[in-house]
């Protein structure tokens, strides 16, 4: 994995606005960065959690945001009743936030509702864009009130201390989907998604494909450097079909890269 690629990606990802999340809004455009942003990834977490890191040490490379608290597992009675992903405090005016960080692929199923936010699922439909507002809404901002929560960061009074989400969102539309979408989420769009059977159909002869290992979704396809025809990567795509495991492909046709989902569903 090019740590610079995926550095890049992630801090380049649209990020959903109050407008979606019903929440305050931190953009990583909000960062006053000027060094390089040069550090290691690790390589043994999950995507998400590199997501964070890579939010982490841009916070810290910034003139403007400290971090303060990170990662901070609340405990009840030796329980875990929830974790708060960061403390930041602004420069200037001192002021301080907690923050929450998110980094998504969704995918538009407009059979699901005929409210937009709720047709946002997950490649292998297990989560959704509108439960993670709901998690986030009654859990996870809640927990900075907690009596346990002031005590583990000795917080005088959490009422002073503001709440923003940052989301950052890969969006996957059907295959030929004719919709229009708001700008907050078109902005967002990445690709498709299409059935496996829709996907053999298609003449597929003249492009190259590379399937990316988990932690490398979200890179610009342009990156990568190895390709390989359809009949190489077909028996990978069979195995996920099979394991009910949708795959994100990418795309070479000539000089044009593009990336989408293959999906089981």
């Amino acid at each position: 994995m090019n740590n610079k690629s995926r550095i890049a990606s992630i801090l380049q990802t649209p990020c959903l606005d109050t407008s979606v999340t019903g929440l305050p809004t931190f953009s990583l455009t909000q960062l006053d960065v000027s060094k390089k942003l040069i550090f290691s990834l690790p390589t043994n977490v999950r995507l998400g959690h590199l997501a964070e890191k890579v939010v982490s040490e841009t916070i810290k490379l910034s003139k403007n945001y400290n971090v303060l608290y990170e990662n901070i597992q609340i405990l009840k009675e030796k329980k875990t009743i929830g974790e708060l992903d960061f403390i930041i405090q602004e420069v200037v005016k001192e002021e301080l936030m907690h923050l929450e960080i998110a980094y998504k692929f969704y995918l538009y199923d407009p059979s699901i509702s005929s409210e937009v936010v709720k047709n946002w699922i997950g490649p292998n439909r297990n989560d959704s864009l509108y439960e993670k507002l709901e998690k986030l809404n009654k859990k996870q901002f809640p927990l900075l009130y907690h009596n346990e929560t002031k005590s583990r960061l000795a917080i005088v009074n959490a009422n002073e201390i503001s709440q923003a989400l940052c989301l950052l969102v890969n969006l996957f539309i059907p295959y030929r989907c004719k919709e229009d979408f708001l700008p907050v989420y078109q902005r967002a769009v990445k690709g498709y998604y299409i059935d496996y059977e829709t996907f053999g159909s298609l003449d597929n002869s003249h492009k190259n494909y590379f399937i990316p290992p988990r932690k490398e979704w979200g890179i610009d396809p342009s990156e990568n450097e190895a390709w390989s025809n359809y009949n190489a990567i077909k028996d990978d795509i069979e195995v996920s079909i099979r394991e009910q495991q949708a795959a994100l492909i990418w795309q070479k046709e000539v000089d044009t890269y593009s990336q989408f989902f293959l999906v089981w569903w």
